[in-house]
């Protein structure tokens, strides 16, 4: 069976909210960033065929992790698809030299009204590459999506 990373949230905000903070750059470069990394958005066109390029650094590379260099996952995301106030999906790749980390990867991120005015917010990755740590990967998308209820909550 195919792998697929899922992380869900729920926010007090609408979808249409929760879709702004996907195609503002300054907000996401601030809320995408998981615990324990500092974020750098750059090159951003935040369109349907658009993207940008998402240089994170880690802030304890004693462990050697990044896939880029030992302290930095530098990635490159193209936009696919782009409906407001439902559905965000990227196309996203790793500058690597490990063949275990090359690849395009799909993240699918959902916007789903709940019924006290709050949005569940989903995201689903398919097709990881194998270089990704399972665990590591779903703290980073569980970190990615509480900063985003944060940045919400304000």
């Amino acid at each position: 069976m195919p792998r697929i990373d899922r992380a869900t949230v729920d926010v007090p905000a609408t979808p249409e909210q929760v879709y702004a903070a996907f195609v503002d750059a300054d907000v996401l470069a601030e809320w995408l960033p998981p615990e324990g990394m500092r974020g750098e958005l750059c090159d951003a066109r935040l369109r349907e065929g658009g993207g940008f390029t998402m240089t994170l650094h880690y802030r304890d590379a004693s462990g050697g992790r990044g896939k880029t260099t030992d302290d930095t996952d530098v990635s490159r995301v193209v936009i696919d698809e782009l409906v407001q106030g439902e559905r965000v999906v990227w196309g996203v790749e790793f500058d690597s030299d490990d063949p275990d980390n090359a690849g395009r990867m799909t993240m699918t991120w959902t916007f789903t009204a709940g019924d006290s005015g709050g949005t569940r917010v989903a995201v689903d990755v398919t097709d990881v590459p194998p270089g990704i740590d399972a665990e590591a990967h779903q703290e980073g998308l569980d970190a990615s999506l509480a900063n985003l209820r944060a940045w919400l909550e304000r």
